[in-house]
């Protein structure tokens, strides 16, 4: 255990937009709150946010005796553990830029980001979970012709965290504008995009989910997706400006996870839409029992909640969903707040959080709609990055005006709240008729036995494109049938152009590192 001399135990909150730096924010809640839990895993280790801020800046001073210092550039690959958070916050102290590598991405996507950064460090685990991310980081590092240096930290990544005293570093970065962080996109049809982001915008991006989520001081958060990803500086900055407790989960097993958080009482659970449909699939096995007592806000984004899927969760895990609209260009935009109607909440993506603008354009000549009407969603604020790293990109995505152009379909309701529809590459054009995949998903999901849909188009040479659901059938049902399907889309109201022409039944639908379904195989393996 790191030794700590701050004895704090309050909970004072600590609005993120008035810390300049993330470092800043860890080192306030460390003086208020020092001797709070702060980093709980599922082995039950336990560090207060005093020993994490104690520990972040030895290490620090370690990686600062290997040669990173302000504006080094350090890609990282890494699972969520302590650790990790622990390195996160070392190299913020140090004013490097540091890329966080989804822990799941392979050589192609590891390689597409080592050469979009030009990094000058590669940090990575000897092997975790049965692969070698040693072999692979030296098999990228020779492709890619990069010199980056190769820090393994083997299996046991707290043996090998390196450490120094911390009396050599200098202060803190004081400029929260400076990019110190690249994100990637998710890169399902190509290889992964380098999102430019600074500690002002991930801080304001943390600040809409606190204003909207509005955490109780008891309350114990969890992050069971990768830390890596947009969501996890989101989800840290939670913790920090509430002082709220974070069980971490390495890779998310429902029924693993789910007994580390009843050790600790977690509250607020979630990632996105395919942990709301664990958790459910976990209460199902036995309604008699709740699968997790203390539980009472499931909370994601990064995916399409169906209205319906709210409706079961409200039903039979007895929480509401507070879903999120977010992106790695934009880390949040929309959530549902906690003073939302369950209306709002089941409906829609929630309303944009403070200080966050959306719009909607039309495609023909990209003006502002009305409301209700459906168009193209725009968005800017202070949590939008500051492009991608790829300035071909970037011009075409971000607007002069500071407007970013999302990609996504949908529209603003009269209350305020955005409802998406889809991207716009997601539109099925059936015989000049465009259909919004997402519409007929949220009726096929209403299906007691479909458990995950996705609906593609298909070519075709009579309509143009076909309307193809691909169904995961929900645990301990039989498969739907073609003449089922047909008859609940009838029932539910849609119209006759829209209903699926074609039926596939799998047996998992195949998903990215952060659970998005990737449409690009499907269309593949049935175009």
């Amino acid at each position: 255990m790191v030794s700590c001399p701050m004895t704090g135990t309050g909970s004072t909150p600590i609005d993120p937009r008035t810390c300049t730096t993330f470092w800043e924010l860890l080192s306030r809640r460390a003086e208020l709150s020092g001797d709070r839990p702060a980093l709980i895993d599922e082995s039950d280790r336990s560090f207060t946010f005093g020993e994490w801020v104690v520990w972040s800046e030895r290490v620090a001073a370690g990686l600062m005796r290997l040669g990173i210092g302000p504006g080094t550039r350090v890609s990282w690959q890494l699972p969520t553990r302590i650790e990790t958070a622990v390195l996160m916050l070392a190299l913020a102290r140090l004013g490097a830029v540091q890329n966080p590598v989804i822990h799941l991405y392979r050589e192609r996507e590891v390689a597409a980001l080592v050469r979009q950064t030009e990094a000058e460090w590669l940090i990575v685990l000897g092997s975790w979970r049965g692969f070698d991310y040693e072999a692979m980081a030296t098999k990228v590092l020779a492709q890619t012709g990069s010199a980056a240096q190769l820090l393994d930290l083997d299996d046991g990544l707290g043996d090998g965290l390196p450490e120094g005293d911390p009396a050599t570093l200098p202060p803190p970065p004081a400029d929260g504008t400076t990019v110190r962080w690249i994100y990637s996109t998710s890169g399902t049809t190509s290889e992964p995009k380098g999102v430019r982001h600074t500690d002002q915008t991930l801080l304001f991006g943390g600040w809409g989910s606190v204003a909207t989520l509005d955490p109780a001081p008891s309350d114990v958060t969890s992050m069971g997706y990768p830390i890596a990803h947009i969501g996890g500086p989101l989800q840290l900055i939670i913790s920090l400006s509430r002082a709220l407790p974070m069980v971490l989960i390495e890779a998310f097993v429902p029924e693993l996870a789910l007994e580390v958080f009843r050790r600790h009482g977690v509250t607020m659970a979630g990632g996105s839409t395919a942990f709301y449909l664990a958790f459910l699939n976990e209460q199902r096995k036995d309604p008699s029992t709740p699968i997790l007592s203390s539980l009472r806000m499931l909370l994601g984004g990064g995916a399409p909640k169906p209205p319906d899927l709210y409706w079961q969760v409200q039903r039979e895990l007895d929480v509401r969903i507070q879903h999120g609209y977010g992106m790695t260009e934009c880390p949040m935009m929309a959530n549902g707040d906690a003073r939302d109607t369950d209306e709002q909440l089941a409906n829609s993506d929630g309303a944009p959080v403070p200080g966050c603008e959306i719009r909607i354009c039309s495609g023909a000549d990209g003006l502002p709609v009305a409301t209700e009407v459906v168009g193209e969603i725009q968005v800017r604020g202070p949590m939008l990055s500051k492009g991608y790293l790829d300035a071909e990109l970037t011009r075409e995505s971000f607007l002069a005006d500071g407007w970013f152009r999302t990609g996504d379909v949908g529209c603003l309701r009269p209350d305020g709240h955005v409802v998406l529809t889809g991207r716009t590459k997601d539109m099925i054009i059936r015989k000049g008729e465009n259909i919004a995949a997402r519409e007929v998903e949220d009726v096929l999901q209403t299906h007691p036995k479909v458990g995950a849909v996705a609906v593609i188009g298909l070519a075709d040479a009579e309509r143009g494109e076909r309307v193809c659901a691909v169904v995961e059938t929900r645990p301990g049902s039989d498969p739907m049938s073609f003449l089922e399907m047909q008859e609940h889309c009838r029932e539910a109201g849609l119209m006759a152009q829209k209903i699926p022409e074609q039926l596939e039944i799998i047996d998992a639908l195949p998903r990215n590192p952060t659970l998005k379904i990737r449409k690009d195989e499907l269309r593949a393996r049935y175009g």
